[in-house]
């Protein structure tokens, strides 16, 4: 990353940093895809197990992964401070928090597994399926984790590229290993789709040890000597991650588990309208990662211009993320509900689906326009490291706007499903309007602070 001095300067400069990030994320988005589809093949059973296994970890991962991304916005104001052995440090730390949360994940998951698993009354080839999946999985958690570290430190220096090559590098052998596992070729056990979560975990080691060696032997990650005295343990640097990283993690996951929710109460709809809904939202859910995307790169720049006290750079990337996510999020909107029944035929061949799919893509667009505004707002506020406030206002967004608005559309008017749709919307309106102020109100005191200094 470097300073930059025109408006020209840092659009080049955020989209040299979101292009390989976005990529990134739908490598990570078709790990999950031939996950899928593969288990699809294999049996009806064995998809939705590992789509029961799926909707039981997602939650977990993403929140607790959250707290682990606290490591970019403050690695980013290190770095712009110019303060590297605090950069080092923040790392390792953040390593030993990864490890920390891996290990408590796998306990819980062992002594919690099969309760969960049993209070869902599965059939037994859909709960087996389930079990396996996640057991897979299990093996991958530590590098996982870890590797989410890494990824924030290389982030926080803006070199976004490495870690889409190290994803590309990984797809083939992930693809390689779903398909022995899944269906026991090459003389590789027939593991159906729990062979999909071993696959993964295998995947994810990979994925570390190429991230690990570029990080230790390549500039200029290796002048940070990431690896090196990796006894330097402090518990200081280590609350510092959590006090930034537990309001992070619990917002991603309260925003995750909403939707995991709304899932569960549109499962009392008819076949027809759950599949349509899948649909609709997983197509929501693949152009969600351009805003998601852009924040990451958002968060990093404006860390990077708080640490060096350039706060008018600071926001001018802060309104800068959130005007070009809006405006692509009304791009892809339109697209989507222009060719809503051709995009809505790439799920399902029945016409009842594809009906109530394109019906439900054109909220979609409003849904996505309101999703835009608060991840960047969001994003922006990560960077200045304000992130209590905001957890508080998803939260309310979320659980007290969200859900409440879309149950009483749904069962009190004739809308149906739509009316889910239309909450969701509306919270996450409120949460974009509420965070943007927010946005507001924390740039104009960085800047009075800043004006105080140096008039004194």
């Amino acid at each position: 990353m470097y300073q930059t001095f025109t408006l020209q300067e840092k659009v080049k400069q955020i989209s040299i940093m979101l292009i390989p990030i976005l990529i990134t994320q739908l490598g990570m988005f078709a790990m999950v895809f031939f996950n899928t589809i593969m288990s699809g093949r294999y049996n009806a059973s064995d998809l939705a197990g590992v789509a029961i296994g799926s909707s039981i970890w997602n939650p977990v991962f993403t929140g607790l992964s959250g707290i682990l991304m606290a490591v970019s916005p403050i690695a980013a104001q290190r770095f712009g401070e110019k303060k590297n052995k605090e950069v080092t440090s923040i790392v390792k730390n953040g390593m030993y928090l990864g490890f920390i949360i891996a290990f408590a994940v796998i306990i819980i998951g062992t002594v919690l597994l099969n309760p969960i698993l049993n209070s869902m009354n599965l059939p037994q080839a859909v709960e087996g399926t389930a079990r396996g999946y996640l057991i897979g999985l299990s093996f991958g958690i530590i590098p996982l984790f870890v590797f989410n570290v890494l990824r924030s430190f290389i982030y926080a220096l803006g070199k976004t590229r490495v870690v889409m090559i190290i994803l590309f590098c990984s797809l083939p052998i992930n693809f390689f290993l779903n398909y022995v596992l899944i269906f026991g070729h090459w003389g590789f056990p027939e593991l159906g789709g729990a062979g999909g979560g071993y696959a993964t975990s295998f995947t994810y080691w990979f994925i570390l040890a190429m991230t690990a060696f570029i990080v230790k032997t390549k500039e200029p990650f290796s002048g940070y000597h990431i690896f090196s005295n990796l006894q330097d343990f402090s518990w200081e640097r280590c609350q510092e991650i959590l006090k930034i990283g537990v309001p992070m993690g619990l917002s991603i996951f309260f925003e995750t588990s909403m939707f995991a929710v709304v899932t569960i109460l549109i499962s009392k709809f008819n076949v027809t309208t759950i599949a349509a809904y899948q649909s609709a939202l997983n197509i929501v859910s693949f152009l969600y990662m351009i805003p998601i995307s852009i924040s990451m790169a958002q968060t990093v720049l404006v860390g990077f211009e708080v640490g060096a006290g350039r706060y008018k750079d600071a926001k001018a990337y802060s309104w800068l993320g959130i005007y070009l996510s809006i405006f692509i999020a009304l791009l892809t909107g339109l697209l989507v509900v222009l060719f809503r029944y051709e995009v809505a035929g790439f799920y399902s061949n029945e016409r009842a689906v594809i009906a109530l799919t394109a019906h439900f893509l054109i909220y979609a667009l409003f849904f996505q326009i309101s999703d835009a505004i608060q991840a960047t707002a969001q994003a922006a506020l990560r960077g200045y490291k304000d992130v209590n406030i905001s957890f508080i206002i998803t939260l309310i967004a979320y659980w007290l706007v969200c859900l409440p608005v879309g149950f009483l559309l749904a069962n009190n008017t004739s809308m149906g499903a739509t009316g889910y749709w239309i909450g969701l919307t509306i919270g996450l309106l409120a949460a974009g309007i509420c965070l943007s102020m927010r946005l507001i109100y924390i740039q104009k005191r960085k800047f009075v602070s800043a004006e105080v200094r140096e008039a004194g």
